[in-house]
């Protein structure tokens, strides 16, 4: 009988310990943030989750967990100001709302208002829309879905200042959601003579997008033009943006893409489409990051397929920087003449609050 008492007495001090030490290093930011979780109506019949995160005035704990990370954030606390910019946040395949925590996290602290959607058949609890043909329209309404929902339930939000924030499957996402217009058709193409990260996955999942007579190439994509600057991470499907593809995108666009990453290769994708926009576009290249390496960094737990960066890559260095240059892009292109003097490191003014 000791020893079983002994195992319990261990257990309840491993796990102590264990949220004790997820407590201590949950993801803070410099001012209170405010986190909600709600949903919505989205591009189907399904309802949509999303994670919102915004400034506020009331006290920030770590209570909140959002996989694989706590929050250290005020759990439904009161919006603190007017006139704010919002930024959706667009995840990539399999993810979630938490997929860039940090980064919703550093711009509500800098005076914005973020929703990040979690796509319907498309998070790391339900693929069930994995391979299909209507996958990526889907997520490109989804995106103006929020924006319609963030507009009615926050009036302290701008509708002149809307800007969106994709990752991989997001950024392409986003970049749709800005004017973009692919060839859907150029899949089956380029994977039938190319062996790119995505063709895979599509042939796992048996889609019909690899077939080059298909009749259902997904529908179309619509052009949301509340959004009135973007930034997009390793992005893919770069190949079905050319030639012409870009030609309507008339908003700035911040580009970033990883040198190491070799789920969307930087010829096939980034280069395209940094080639494609030209002057309209602020590129960054992040020497020794990989695909995952544009993912929040993990808290305590978390797949190294997610968490795992090559050589001595610091994902933490590199996310402070990154943030920091997203929120100023924001700023710089998100501007209003009552914007108040600048949050550190952040390049230039902040929203109003």
């Amino acid at each position: 009988m000791k020893w079983i008492i002994r195992i319990v007495i261990a257990v309840v001090v491993l796990v102590a310990a264990v949220v004790a030490y997820a407590m201590l290093t949950a993801l803070g930011s410099e001012r209170p943030v405010g986190f909600q979780i709600v949903q919505t109506s989205g591009a189907t019949s399904r309802p949509v989750a999303m994670g919102v995160w915004y400034p506020t005035d009331a006290s920030a704990r770590p209570t909140t967990l959002l996989p694989p990370l706590v929050l250290n954030v005020a759990r439904d606390g009161a919006v603190a100001g007017k006139g704010l910019p919002l930024v959706v946040i667009s995840h990539g395949n399999m993810g979630g709302p938490g997929s860039h925590a940090d980064l919703a996290m550093a711009l509500a602290s800098a005076g914005y208002v973020v929703a990040a959607p979690m796509h319907t058949g498309d998070n790391y609890a339900d693929q069930a829309a994995a391979g299909s043909a209507s996958l990526y329209s889907t997520r490109n309404k989804e995106v103006s879905a929020t924006i319609d929902h963030m507009l009615k339930a926050f009036p302290q939000i701008d509708p002149q200042r809307v800007g969106a924030f994709g990752f991989s499957a997001g950024g392409f996402t986003v970049l749709t959601s800005i004017g973009a217009q692919p060839d859907m058709r150029l899949i089956a193409q380029h994977c039938a003579r190319a062996s790119e990260f995505v063709c895979e996955v599509l042939k796992h999942d048996g889609s019909p997008l690899l077939k080059a007579d298909a009749a259902d190439t997904g529908g179309a994509f619509q052009h949301d033009a509340r959004i009135k600057a973007a930034v997009v991470a390793a992005p893919g499907l770069g190949f079905t943006l050319v030639p012409d593809g870009l030609v309507k995108v008339g908003v700035p666009v911040q580009l970033w893409s990883g040198d190491a990453d070799d789920k969307v290769p930087f010829a096939t994708n980034a280069k395209l489409i940094r080639d494609a926009l030209g002057a309209r576009l602020e590129y960054h290249a992040a020497a020794g990051a990989g695909h995952a390496s544009f993912l929040a960094p993990c808290g305590l737990i978390g797949p190294p397929v997610v968490c795992a960066d090559a050589g001595q890559f610091d994902r933490k260095a590199f996310h402070a920087v990154m943030n920091a240059s997203v929120i100023g892009f924001f700023n710089k292109h998100l501007a209003t003449p009552s914007s108040v003097p600048s949050v550190p490191g952040s390049g230039s003014a902040p929203p109003a609050r």
